[in-house]
Protein backbone atom coordinates (compact mmCIF):
# COMPACT_ATOMS: atom_id res chain seq x y z
CA UNK A 1 0.00 0.00 0.00
CA UNK A 2 1.36 3.39 -0.40
CA UNK A 3 2.03 6.09 1.95
CA UNK A 4 -0.83 8.54 0.34
CA UNK A 5 -4.02 7.52 2.71
CA UNK A 6 -6.25 9.31 0.10
CA UNK A 7 -5.08 6.75 -2.64
CA UNK A 8 -5.78 4.25 -0.42
CA UNK A 9 -8.97 4.79 0.90
CA UNK A 10 -9.59 5.41 -2.79
CA UNK A 11 -9.35 1.81 -3.33
CA UNK A 12 -11.48 0.77 -0.16
CA UNK A 13 -14.28 2.87 -1.56
CA UNK A 14 -14.22 1.52 -4.76
CA UNK A 15 -13.59 -2.15 -3.27
CA UNK A 16 -17.44 -1.00 -1.53
CA UNK A 17 -18.74 0.30 -4.64
CA UNK A 18 -18.02 -3.05 -6.47
CA UNK A 19 -16.85 -5.99 -3.83
CA UNK A 20 -16.87 -8.84 -6.63
CA UNK A 21 -14.88 -6.83 -9.27
CA UNK A 22 -13.24 -6.86 -11.73
CA UNK A 23 -11.03 -4.44 -10.14
CA UNK A 24 -8.82 -2.08 -11.94
CA UNK A 25 -4.84 -3.25 -11.39
CA UNK A 26 -4.56 -1.42 -7.42
CA UNK A 27 -7.49 -2.32 -5.82
CA UNK A 28 -6.62 -6.15 -7.35
CA UNK A 29 -3.13 -6.13 -5.56
CA UNK A 30 -4.58 -4.97 -2.50
CA UNK A 31 -7.30 -7.34 -2.47
CA UNK A 32 -5.28 -10.57 -3.17
CA UNK A 33 -2.90 -9.20 -0.73
CA UNK A 34 -5.60 -9.44 1.59
CA UNK A 35 -6.52 -13.10 0.54
CA UNK A 36 -2.88 -14.63 0.80
CA UNK A 37 -2.39 -12.86 4.91
CA UNK A 38 -1.25 -16.19 7.02
CA UNK A 39 -4.16 -18.15 7.48
CA UNK A 40 -3.80 -18.55 11.60
CA UNK A 41 -6.02 -15.75 12.89
CA UNK A 42 -7.57 -14.44 9.51
CA UNK A 43 -10.65 -12.64 9.29
CA UNK A 44 -13.11 -14.52 7.06
CA UNK A 45 -17.02 -14.86 5.93
CA UNK A 46 -18.97 -17.60 6.93
CA UNK A 47 -22.57 -18.51 5.63
CA UNK A 48 -24.80 -19.21 8.41
CA UNK A 49 -28.37 -19.64 6.50
CA UNK A 50 -27.32 -20.38 2.64
CA UNK A 51 -27.66 -17.69 -0.12
CA UNK A 52 -29.47 -15.57 2.83
CA UNK A 53 -27.08 -14.91 6.08
CA UNK A 54 -23.55 -14.67 6.40
CA UNK A 55 -20.96 -13.69 9.85
CA UNK A 56 -17.87 -12.60 10.24
CA UNK A 57 -15.60 -14.96 11.71
CA UNK A 58 -12.09 -15.80 12.78
CA UNK A 59 -9.93 -18.62 11.61
CA UNK A 60 -8.15 -20.86 14.58
CA UNK A 61 -4.64 -20.72 15.38
CA UNK A 62 -4.36 -24.51 14.58
CA UNK A 63 -5.92 -26.60 11.75
CA UNK A 64 -8.65 -28.55 13.27
CA UNK A 65 -9.99 -26.08 15.73
CA UNK A 66 -13.43 -24.37 15.67
CA UNK A 67 -14.20 -21.47 13.46
CA UNK A 68 -15.09 -18.20 16.25
CA UNK A 69 -17.89 -16.29 15.04
CA UNK A 70 -17.54 -12.81 15.82
CA UNK A 71 -20.57 -11.95 18.14
CA UNK A 72 -23.00 -9.24 16.06
CA UNK A 73 -21.30 -9.27 12.75
CA UNK A 74 -24.17 -10.83 11.17
CA UNK A 75 -25.11 -9.70 7.86
CA UNK A 76 -28.30 -10.16 5.89
CA UNK A 77 -26.56 -8.70 2.39
CA UNK A 78 -23.25 -10.42 0.57
CA UNK A 79 -22.38 -7.01 0.05
CA UNK A 80 -22.44 -5.45 3.28
CA UNK A 81 -20.49 -8.95 4.79
CA UNK A 82 -17.79 -8.87 1.86
CA UNK A 83 -17.27 -5.26 3.00
CA UNK A 84 -16.77 -5.91 6.63
CA UNK A 85 -14.67 -8.53 6.69
CA UNK A 86 -12.33 -5.66 3.90
CA UNK A 87 -12.51 -3.27 6.24
CA UNK A 88 -10.86 -5.76 8.66
CA UNK A 89 -8.40 -7.17 7.06
CA UNK A 90 -7.74 -3.46 6.12
CA UNK A 91 -7.43 -2.72 9.68
CA UNK A 92 -4.94 -5.56 10.35
CA UNK A 93 -2.54 -4.79 7.57
CA UNK A 94 -2.63 -0.81 7.59
CA UNK A 95 -3.07 -0.65 11.02
CA UNK A 96 -6.12 2.17 10.10
CA UNK A 97 -9.67 1.86 10.35
CA UNK A 98 -11.57 2.94 7.39
CA UNK A 99 -14.13 5.87 8.70
CA UNK A 100 -17.14 5.66 6.89
CA UNK A 101 -17.82 9.27 7.78
CA UNK A 102 -14.74 10.35 4.50
CA UNK A 103 -16.58 8.01 2.67
CA UNK A 104 -16.92 10.03 -0.99
CA UNK A 105 -20.64 11.88 -1.71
Amino acid sequence: MSTDTSLDLELAWAFKANPWGPHEHALQRLVDRMRWEPVAGKHVLVCTKPHRQWSLARLPDRRGEAIELIEGEIFDSLADAEWAVFKVRWETMTGRAIDEGQAPS
